[in-house]
C-alpha cells in the first residue's frame, strides 16, 4: 500500500465542477481531506457519489461544503487510503490493522463500495476479525456475510468462535450452513414415479450419505443445460430434449425455502452446452451451441424484471465454458490450442471481457477451474499416459503469478472436474467416492472421504443453504398428496430419502 503520509489524488481528478442543479454546492471539484496528519486530494463528485457522509455534507449548505480543505476526526489515514484505492477500482488485500481501519472508515463515511470490497475478501484468517469489528461498528451487511463464512467453516473455527461474545456466537449458530449439492444430466421425462434418477441431491455430512432434496420437473432437462445458484435458488436453463439437440426453451427455478419449482423465460438465443453463472443478482448465459454451431453471444437475466439482454460477446465462439467467481469477479477459461488457455474476466459495469493471463501447459483433455480466496485453481488432466490423474496450476490475482500445485490428484474412481469450494475445503465426487480436500498454500490435502454419488452421466455440483425445518425434503409417507398444516410444516424435523447408489 502507499504511504498514507503522502498526498494522494482520488479517482476522476479531472471531473467537471459539481452541478448545482443536482443539489450540491457549486465549487471547485477538488478537495483536500486531512486525516490523522495525512492530506489526501479527492474529487468532490466522486466522494459524494460513493459516500453518504460527503453527499450529506455537500448538500447541507454548511460552510464546509465551500471550503477547499476539511479535516476528518473519526477515521484513520489507513482506512481512508483503502477507500480511495477501492474507488480507483483497485482491490487491495488487507492485513488486520487495515481491516479494522477500513471498517471504521466505511461505518463513519457510509461507503457501500468499501463495504462490498471487505465482504469480497473475507477468508478463514480474517472472518472472525471482520465479524467482531463489523458488529462493533454497526456494519451489518459485512457482519452477516462474515457470520455466514464462519458458519460454513465452523468445524475448523469452533474453538476460536467460542472466544467471541455469546450473542455473536448464537447468531452464527442460528445460520444455515452451505450444503454440497449435485444433479446428473437428464432429459425431459413423461413419467416421474419410476424415474428415481431425476432428482437433486445433497450431501448429509454427518452420516456421509447422499440424500434426495427434490425431484426435477417432468419437462426439465439437465442434459447440456446451464445450472447455477443465485440468491440461494437453483436455476436450470436450456438443455436438450434428446439426440436431436432440440432445445428446452423454458428455464426452471427451485426455491428450497418453499420447496417448490417455478418457470422463468429462457434466453433470447436458444442455446445448449453453455455455462450459466449466478452473480450479483443476475444470471449470465455464456457461449454454448445452437444447431451444432458454437456461440460467442452472452446474455444476462434479471429475476426482478424477468428479462434477458445481450452483453458484449466472448472473444470467440465457444461451448462448455469453464468459469469461476473469485473475490466477487467473474472469470472464464478459453482454450485456444497448443496447450494455451486464456483466462478472461468479465467486468459488468464496463460490459467488457478483459484478458487476464494465459496458461501454457501440455494437457490431454478436460479442464476445470475453482476459486479460493484470490486464487484461481485451474485443473487439467496430466500427460496422456496419466489421463486419469489431475494436475493443477494456481493463479494469484493479487500478485499476477502462476504456481504449479504439488502432486497429482484423482484416480481410477474419479476426477476433480466437479469441485465446489466451501470455506477452506473443496468437495469433489465420482460414482464411488466423495472427497473433501483442505486447500493449503501449495497443494490440496485429502481431509476425508465419503460415499460416492452413485449416478451415471455428467454431474453438476454447487452449494446451497437448506432450511433446518419446514416442508420435508422428500416425504416418506405412502400418500405423496397428503396435506399438512402450516404449523406441522414449520416444526416437523427435516427428513429425506437416501440417494440411490450404483444403478
Amino acid at each position: 500500500m502507499k504511504d498514507p503520509g503522502r498526498e494522494v489524488l482520488a479517482p476522476n481528478g479531472s471531473c467537471p465542477l459539481l452541478d448545482q442543479q443536482a443539489g450540491y454546492c457549486k465549487a471547485a471539484n477538488s478537495l483536500r481531506v486531512i486525516v490523522g496528519g495525512s492530506t489526501f486530494t479527492v474529487d468532490k463528485a466522486t466522494m459524494a457519489e460513493n459516500c453518504e457522509y460527503f453527499r450529506a455534507l455537500f448538500k447541507s449548505g454548511m460552510r464546509e461544503c465551500r471550503q477547499e480543505e476539511i479535516q476528518l476526526q473519526c477515521v484513520g489515514a489507513g482506512g481512508f487510503l483503502v477507500l480511495l484505492q477501492v474507488l480507483r477500482r483497485e482491490q487491495p488485500m488487507l492485513n488486520s490493522d487495515e481491516i479494522v481501519e477500513a471498517i471504521e472508515c466505511t461505518a463513519f463515511l457510509q461507503a457501500p463500495a468499501l463495504t462490498k470490497h471487505l465482504m469480497n475478501i473475507i477468508d478463514s484468517e480474517n472472518c472472525l476479525l471482520m465479524y467482531h469489528t463489523a458488529e462493533t461498528y454497526g456494519v451489518w451487511d459485512l457482519g452477516h456475510q462474515s457470520a455466514l463464512f464462519i458458519r460454513d467453516a465452523y468445524a475448523d473455527l469452533k474453538e476460536d468462535v467460542a472466544a467471541l461474545p455469546s450473542k455473536l456466537v448464537e447468531y452464527v449458530e442460528s445460520l444455515l450452513p452451505s450444503s454440497y449439492m449435485a444433479v446428473c444430466s437428464h432429459s425431459p421425462s413423461t413419467e416421474l414415479l419410476q424415474d428415481i434418477q431425476r432428482t437433486v441431491c445433497y450431501l448429509d455430512e454427518e452420516p456421509r450419505e447422499w440424500r434426495v432434496l427434490t425431484h426435477l420437473p417432468l419437462n426439465t432437462s439437465t442434459t447440456m443445460a446451464g445450472v447455477a445458484v443465485l440468491d440461494n435458488k437453483l436455476y436450470i436453463v436450456g438443455g436438450v430434449h434428446d439426440m436431436s439437440k432440440k432445445v428446452v426453451e423454458t428455464g426452471f427455478c427451485y426455491n428450497p425455502v418453499l420447496d417448490s419449482w417455478s418457470t422463468i423465460r429462457g434466453p433470447q438465443q436458444l442455446r445448449y452446452n453453455f455455462t450459466l453463472i449466478g452473480h450479483e443478482g443476475c444470471l449470465y448465459a455464456v457461449g454454448g451451441e445452437y444447431d451444432r454451431k458454437a456461440l460467442s453471444s452472452v446474455e444476462r437475466y434479471g429475476p426482478a424484471d424477468g428479462g434477458w439482454g445481450f452483453l458484449s460477446p466472448l472473444p470467440r465462439p465457444v461451448s462448455s465454458v469453464v468459469s469461476a467467481v473469485a473475490v466477487n469477479r467473474i472469470f472464464i477459461c478459453l482454450w485456444r490450442g497448443q496447450g494455451a488457455t486464456d483466462i478472461h474476466e468479465y467486468v459488468p459495469d464496463r460490459d467488457q471481457w478483459l484478458l487476464v493471463t494465459t496458461l501454457v501447459r501440455e494437457q490431454s483433455y478436460g479442464l476445470y477451474m475453482v476459486a479460493h480466496r484470490d486464487n484461481l485453481h485451474v485443473i487439467r488432466n496430466g500427460p496422456c499416459e496419466d489421463f486419469l490423474l489431475c494436475v493443477m496450476d494456481s493463479y494469484n490475482l493479487s500478485s499476477g503469478q502462476w504456481t504449479a500445485m504439488c502432486g497429482q490428484y484423482g484416480n481410477t474412481k474419479g476426477s476433480l472436474f466437479t469441485a465446489a469450494v466451501k470455506g477452506d475445503s473443496v468437495f469433489t465426487l465420482s460414482r464411488h467416492v466423495t472427497t473433501e480436500y483442505t486447500v493449503e498454500d501449495s497443494r490440496w490435502r485429502v481431509r476425508r472421504e465419503m460415499k460416492g454419488f452413485g449416478r451415471i452421466g455428467s454431474i453438476y455440483t454447487f452449494l446451497m443453504r437448506l432450511p433446518k425445518a419446514g416442508a420435508p425434503l422428500t416425504e416418506l409417507c405412502p400418500d405423496p398428496t397428503q396435506e399438512q398444516t402450516l404449523q406441522e410444516l414449520c416444526i416437523r424435523p427435516r427428513t429425506s430419502t437416501p440417494c440411490s447408489q450404483d444403478v
